[in-house]
């Protein structure tokens, strides 16, 4: 069910805001009315509201919230006061199980208290990310005599002491128990709305109509422009004086969006400024242009019911006569996206980040500009030291002595932000002087932020960004540099597991293909594995070229089904068992069936697809035996080719007396043979007996080229962009007098080289 807010109408001057009724989009499916309650009895909804208010107030809290538990382990937000909704539509459903203050009370059944934006990073890293302010937050549990209703959370303006006295937790344990008897005494259950209800705030000594009639009298005779916004952002009143310095009438500025009215200040700092100065409840400044060439200086006053907003003209030129630069704040590159959205915006970026070569590009890609930093070093814990995994912005032989520092000294400030998980920064060179004097001088920087990647309390690596320039670090800068460091540990941590279990995964493939092919004189070979280029799993293709005498060969190719290690071993068996069979003389047909009873005995789950082609060079002739794999591709000597017709047995594995037909064709001189597995033909979207078919044409184009660069001219021709999203093995068979066999490293971007040349030599090109 998805109901909109209800919200209280709040009296003032020049406004045009009505009461919100509660309704349902067409898409959702009809809620039923609730039983209305007898006259005399109180609405539960409406008395939880206004003890979330009493309690928002009597903590002096800045805004506060009530989760209340789903029949699901979910905690659902019933209720909110004074937090807008677009800040809490990420965070109205969580589950029971998210790293959130509010689900480790109801979990711990405990009051958890956060003190700061710095302690919230470290703890929260997620919800930092959300709320990159500095503030204090409280959780308590509501416990009732039966049952844990949910939990009570309520945020601190930025001026609350970093730590809650006792009397204070007490304070707000004993109103989340009051709270859960409202619930306990409660005639009906709680609703539970898609959107959160927004409590209304209390009665106003000032009800008068003559009071606010005054107040908005005085406003008219200020100079520049006066606005007031609600906690929503949207305008409640504007003064006469903002049709001359925003260019808009109050009619048309009331009851919309300052970012939307006006296009000029549609710039993400400004929407951050004034959640900013919502979340904290302190005062906060900007200017604007508004074109062509007035500034505008805007000042923001928050409290619990909304912002004032004063508008004032500033000189064009902040250098010029009477100007005062502190008074003038024009958004820099540094500032323009705003640190919500510089954040925000690199978190999804990171979900993006695979490997450590990608989250330290994206860092210096997304990070460096954002701060407007000069240099990046981005280390990991690895064996007790500082493994330097990526930078910008150094010398080599800076790097060369930064890197493998010891995870335990104290000497540096790497060593110490780490084993405290505090950060470090540092304005200037002598201020990193006085507090760490025996810290050899590595580079010529000038200021320095050190930044400690741990998850949960496991060091993971240290993040230094550094400064050609002395720079200070305000409070805010500090509280999002900390929570980009939970970010950063996150996603280095991943990408070192991906590159981990990457490698891993691929040297088990490699070492399962053969690491050379026989040569065999008459028949030119080249083979390629090419792992997929998306993912981690092991996959089950494989290859072999046998040489069963003088003149006779055998080449096979096949895949397991799967991609894990389970279909990587049995791959390793079924290419053993066909090597094995072959060797001991037996015929195609006889290889496969053999191979097949083989994988009954295993008594796998996994099916195998097999082309088995025997190579008499004495009687020229190939004899093919197939095991529902793709039928090879064929270019006679005359330059035409096609996909061969095969007929097939079933697949390995899928019965146990199965039998497999024989097709033999002529080997004449300049036969060309093409054996692939399915990932070659089987593109996305298309038809894979087309894409077989195309390649057979490409073959007949590239008459002179030779086997090696033919692989290579058939991947590029069916995945242009490089990334397949399957494994491809492809093996190449050229019957020509003094063919030289070759074999294939296995490895993406490596050429075949001659059969029994050592690697880095040339081939000398005997047959």
């Amino acid at each position: 069910m998805d109901t909109s807010a209800e919200k209280t109408p709040k009296t003032t001057a020049r406004t045009n805001d009505t009461d919100a009724t509660r309704t349902t989009p067409c898409s959702a499916e009809p809620v039923p009315a609730a039983p209305a309650p007898a006259p005399d009895a109180p609405d539960p909804d409406a008395e939880l509201d206004a003890a979330l208010t009493a309690t928002v107030r009597r903590t002096g809290a800045s805004a506060g919230a009530v989760y209340l538990l789903d029949r699901e382990p979910v905690l659902v937000m019933a209720v909110a006061f004074g937090l807008p909704s677009g800040l809490t539509a990420a965070w109205r459903h969580v589950p029971l199980t998210a790293p959130l203050p509010v689900c480790d009370a109801v979990r711990q059944d405990e009051f958890v208290w956060v003190g700061s934006q710095q302690d919230l990073a470290r703890a929260y890293p997620r919800l930092a990310a959300s709320l990159p302010y500095p503030l204090a937050l409280a959780a308590a549990p509501l416990a009732g005599a039966r049952k844990t209703w949910g939990a009570l959370l309520l945020l601190f303006p930025a001026d609350h002491p970093q730590r809650a006295t006792t009397r204070e937790r007490g304070h707000i344990g004993n109103l989340g128990r009051r709270l859960a008897r409202l619930l306990d005494d409660a005639a009906q259950p709680p609703a539970l709305p898609g959107t959160p209800r927004t409590a209304p705030d209390l009665p106003s000594r000032q009800g008068a109509a003559q009071p606010e009639l005054a107040a908005a009298d005085f406003a008219e005779r200020l100079p520049g422009a006066s606005l007031a916004l609600d906690l929503e952002g949207r305008i409640a009143y504007a003064s006469a004086g903002a049709a001359e310095l925003l260019g808009r009438s109050p009619e048309q500025l009331v009851g919309a969006l300052p970012w939307l009215a006006l296009p000029w200040l549609d710039d993400p700092a400004v929407e951050d400024r004034y959640r900013t100065a919502v979340i904290t409840r302190e005062p906060a400044a900007f200017s604007a242009l508004r074109p062509p060439d007035t500034w505008l200086d805007f000042r923001l006053y928050p409290d619990h019911t909304g912002i004032s907003v004063r508008v004032v003209r500033v000189p064009a030129d902040p250098g010029a006569e009477g100007a005062d630069p502190a008074q003038v704040t024009r958004p820099d590159g540094e500032r323009r996206g705003g640190r919500l959205y510089q954040l925000m915006h690199l978190a999804a970026a990171l979900t993006e980040a695979v490997g450590v070569r990608d989250v330290v590009e994206m860092v210096a890609d997304q990070v460096l500009p954002a701060f407007g930093a000069d240099g990046l070093v981005l280390s990991a814990a690895d064996a007790g030291r500082l493994k330097i995994i990526g930078h910008c912005g150094y010398s080599a032989a800076s790097i060369a002595r930064l890197d493998g520092l010891p995870l335990d000294t104290r000497l540096t400030p790497a060593g110490q932000v780490l084993a405290t998980g505090t950060p470090a920064f540092f304005s200037d060179a002598g201020q990193l002087a006085d507090q760490y004097p025996g810290a050899p001088r590595m580079s010529g920087k000038r200021a320095w932020a050190v930044l400690p990647l741990t998850v949960t309390g496991r060091p993971v690596g240290v993040c230094i960004l550094s400064y050609d320039r002395p720079r200070a670090f305000d409070s805010g800068e500090r509280a999002v540099l900390t929570s980009l460091a939970g970010l950063l540990a996150q996603a280095v941590d991943r990408a070192r597991l991906y590159d981990a279990k990457h490698d891993l995964a691929d040297d088990l493939q490699h070492a399962l293909l053969p690491r050379s092919l026989p040569r065999v004189p008459g028949i030119a070979v080249a083979s390629r594995y090419l792992p997929a280029t998306r993912g981690l799993d092991v996959g089950g293709d494989f290859y072999d070229f046998v040489r069963l005498d003088e003149r006779t060969a055998a080449a096979v190719i096949g895949d397991v089904q799967g991609h894990n290690t389970t279909a990587a071993a049995l791959m390793g068996q079924v290419r053993t068992a066909v090597h094995a069979h072959a060797t001991a003389g037996a015929a195609p047909d006889q290889v496969l069936a053999r191979t097949n009873r083989l994988l009954a005995d295993l008594d796998s789950d996994l099916l195998v697809s097999c082309l088995y082609v025997q190579l008499d060079l004495v009687r020229r002739q190939a004899t093919v035996a197939s095991a529902g794999h793709p039928p090879p591709l064929l270019r006679r000597p005359g330059g035409r080719a096609h996909v061969l017709t095969v007929e097939s047995g079933p697949l390995l594995g899928a019965a146990t007396s199965a039998g497999y037909p024989l097709t033999t064709l002529p080997l004449l001189d300049g036969t060309l043979l093409v054996l692939y597995t399915d990932g070659l033909v089987e593109l996305p979207g298309t038809d894979a007996s087309r894409t077989a078919a195309a390649l057979a044409g490409l073959l007949g184009e590239h008459r002179a080229d030779p086997p090696d660069r033919l692989i290579d001219e058939l991947v590029r021709h069916s995945w242009p962009a490089g990334r397949h999203t399957d494994d491809i093995a492809v093996l190449v068979l050229d019957i020509a007098p003094g063919g030289t066999a070759r074999y294939g490293t296995g490895r993406p971007g490596h050429r075949d080289t001659p059969a029994g040349t050592p690697r880095g030599r040339a081939p000398s090109g005997a047959g």
